[in-house]
């Protein structure tokens, strides 16, 4: 018995997976695997150099029962984005639709009921599993879609949390791969995200890796300033676009909010009323704090039990219309029928 309530974000073993390989050039059939695990010759390239992208979306379900999926031709769209920056062959959308829809008919009952708090969370990638010593773009990949209902992303849930600023690593290079998912972006923060949770920081506030002047990303998600009625995010060739503040910039605009998306001080920070950070997982989390701890300061924006009041509204308006709640005008939803 699952006790959706109290789910983590984590993996839980699920009834099928999907897969479909590339040789000689082309994408074969859609295979349905029960088997959670891959069989990888040991000089494949991903695990040596790299050659690997992802995508993360979800599934939710309504009060009707029914099960919606949120813009997923987005995800589609940027999972080939990461396939050719680094190399790789892009995956026709027809592919990745029907391989998305199979992999939730046959994991319909991993569908979160409505009001837990809970959805599924869907994880497409692609691998290149050539066996090589050389480097050079493999001639053979996978791509994977697997699932897990995952419960919120910080313990948390929907309170604020206070992030650290970050001045002496990078996530990204200025002209690297830092707006593409590669897992090479996430393997370069990672000493710097336990380093900021030993502290009891819930993240990383990462700055531009030229100047070390500008926001970049936060943690896992992409950085958001409130003030003056207006939705201000960075923008920067080293931030991934987040289809989640994609859609938030939207909303904001559709709120009656002025939306600007340009490059953000640090300096600016100080001046906002709310800030957060947004992301599939995360979905919107406010944060209270921004510790500048090279400089022994801290900046605070309400309080730790309470999100701003136009934080709220963006994130009770996205999740309303993800779960059905609420029309939704953009026609982000996919319903699975």
């Amino acid at each position: 018995m699952i006790e959706w309530e109290k789910l983590p974000f984590g993996y839980m073993p699920t009834n099928a997976n999907i897969r479909c390989k590339y040789t000689n050039g082309a994408w074969g059939n859609i295979e349905i695997h029960h088997s959670e695990t891959l069989e990888l010759h040991m000089s494949a390239t991903c695990l040596h150099y790299g050659q690997e992208c992802f995508e993360g979306l979800k599934a939710y379900r309504g009060k009707d029962e029914k099960i919606r999926l949120f813009r997923w031709e987005e995800n589609s769209k940027r999972l080939n984005e990461s396939a050719k920056r680094i190399g790789m062959p892009e995956i026709p959308k027809e592919i990745f639709k029907e391989s998305l829809l199979k992999l939730i008919s046959l994991n319909q009952e991993f569908v979160p009921p409505y009001g837990s708090g809970a959805s599924m969370y869907i994880r497409p990638l692609i691998i290149g599993t050539e066996a090589k010593l050389g480097l050079s773009a493999s001639v053979e990949n996978l791509f994977v879609l697997f699932c897990s209902p995952v419960g919120p992303y910080f313990k948390t849930g929907f309170k604020p949390v206070k992030v650290v600023i970050e001045r002496h690593t990078d996530r990204a290079a200025p002209q690297g791969t830092g707006h593409v998912k590669v897992g090479g972006n996430y393997a370069a923060a990672l000493n710097t995200t336990l380093e900021a949770t030993k502290k009891g920081y819930s993240a990383a506030l990462f700055l531009d890796p030229k100047e070390k002047k500008y926001i970049d990303e936060c943690g896992p998600a992409n950085f958001f300033g409130i003030k003056n009625n207006t939705y201000i995010t960075p923008k920067s060739s080293s931030i991934l676009p987040s289809i989640t503040n994609m859609s938030l910039i939207d909303l904001a605009s559709h709120l009656g909010m002025k939306v600007e998306r340009r490059p953000v001080e640090l300096t600016e920070i100080e001046t906002f009323e709310e800030v957060g950070q947004c992301g599939t997982a995360a979905v919107l989390t406010p944060i209270y704090c921004i510790a500048d701890l090279d400089n022994k300061k801290e900046f605070i924006f309400g309080d730790s039990d309470t999100p701003g009041k136009q934080s709220q509204k963006l994130y009770e308006t996205l999740v309303g219309i993800q779960f059905g709640d609420i029309p939704d005008p953009f026609n982000w939803i996919t319903i699975v029928e």
